[in-house]
C-alpha cells in the first residue's frame, strides 16, 4: 500500500472514531437548544447539583493528592517486596464494577464506625467523595508515578549531598520534575470523578449530584427533562476543562 492508500485508510478510520465521539454530543446540544440550555442554568436545583459535582470531585481529588503523590513517590523510587502487588491493588478501582465498588465501601465505612469519628458516610458528601476518590484514585497515581520515574534521580542524589534533607529533595527537584504528568493525572481524576454514578447512587441518591440528577429526572420524566441536566453538566466541565487546561499551559510558557 502507497503513502496515498495508507492515509485513506487512517483518515476514514479515524473519521469514524471521530464521529462517533462527536455525534451523540452534538445531537445532545442540537436537541437542547439555547432555550433549553438557559432554563437549566435557571434552574436552582440543576445548579446546586452541577456544584455539588465540582466540590465533591474537587475534595476526592485533594485527598488523592495528599495521599496518593507519596505513595506514588515511593512506588517510583524504590523496589520492595510486594511492590508488583501493590500496583495491581492502585490499578484495581479500574477494573472494578462500580455497583460493586459502591457495595464494598459500604460495607467498608458504613457499619458505624465512620460515624464514630463525627462523620456521616451514607446520604453524605463525605461518601459522594468517597465513591468519586476510590474510582478514580488510579488516574492521578499513577499519572504521578510515571512523572517521577521520568525525573533523573542523579539530580536528587546531588541535592542530597549539598545537603538537602530528604522532604526538599522531594519538594524542590522530584515534585516540579513531575508537575506536567501530575497536573495531567489530576485532570484525568477530575473528570472522571465528574461522571461517577454507580458508586455514588448506591451511597448517596441524596444529595444529588449532576449524574444522579441526571438519573433521576430521566427516570422520572424521560429524555425531554434529563437532556438539559446533560447538556448543562457537560458545557460546565468542558469550560473548566480548558480553562485549566489554557492556564496550565500559559504557566508552562512563562
Amino acid at each position: 500500500m502507497d503513502n496515498r492508500g495508507f492515509y485513506a485508510l487512517f483518515i476514514f478510520l479515524g473519521s469514524i472514531a471521530a464521529l462517533f465521539l462527536i455525534a451523540p454530543l452534538f445531537k445532545l446540544f442540537w436537541g437542547v437548544g439555547a432555550a433549553g440550555l438557559t432554563e437549566a442554568f435557571g434552574d436552582t436545583e440543576i445548579l446546586s447539583s452541577i456544584a455539588l459535582t465540582m466540590r465533591t470531585a474537587l475534595a476526592a481529588v485533594a485527598f488523592v493528592a495528599l495521599t496518593g503523590i507519596p505513595l506514588a513517590y515511593l512506588v517510583a523510587r524504590h523496589d520492595f517486596p510486594g511492590k508488583a502487588a501493590l500496583e495491581s491493588l492502585i490499578d484495581l478501582p479500574v477494573m472494578v464494577p462500580h455497583t460493586a465498588a459502591g457495595i464494598a465501601l459500604l460495607a467498608a465505612f458504613g457499619n458505624g464506625w465512620v460515624q464514630r469519628m463525627g462523620l456521616d458516610f451514607v446520604d453524605s458528601t463525605t461518601g459522594i467523595v468517597a465513591a468519586m476518590a476510590f474510582l478514580s484514585a488510579p488516574f492521578l497515581i499513577n499519572g504521578a508515578k510515571e512523572g517521577f520515574k521520568k525525573v533523573d534521580v542523579r539530580y536528587e542524589h546531588v541535592a542530597r549531598t549539598l545537603g538537602a534533607g530528604r522532604f526538599g529533595v522531594f519538594w524542590r527537584i522530584a515534585l516540579p520534575g513531575a508537575r506536567q504528568e501530575i497536573l495531567n493525572g489530576a485532570l484525568m481524576m477530575w473528570s472522571r470523578a465528574l461522571g461517577e454514578f454507580g458508586a455514588v447512587v448506591i451511597i448517596a441518591y441524596h444529595p444529588m449530584v449532576a449524574p444522579v440528577l441526571i438519573y433521576d429526572r430521566f427516570n422520572s420524566y424521560g429524555l425531554k427533562y434529563s437532556a438539559p441536566v446533560a447538556a448543562a453538566m457537560i458545557l460546565v466541565s468542558v469550560v473548566v476543562f480548558i480553562l485549566v487546561r489554557w492556564l496550565n499551559n500559559r504557566s508552562n510558557r512563562i
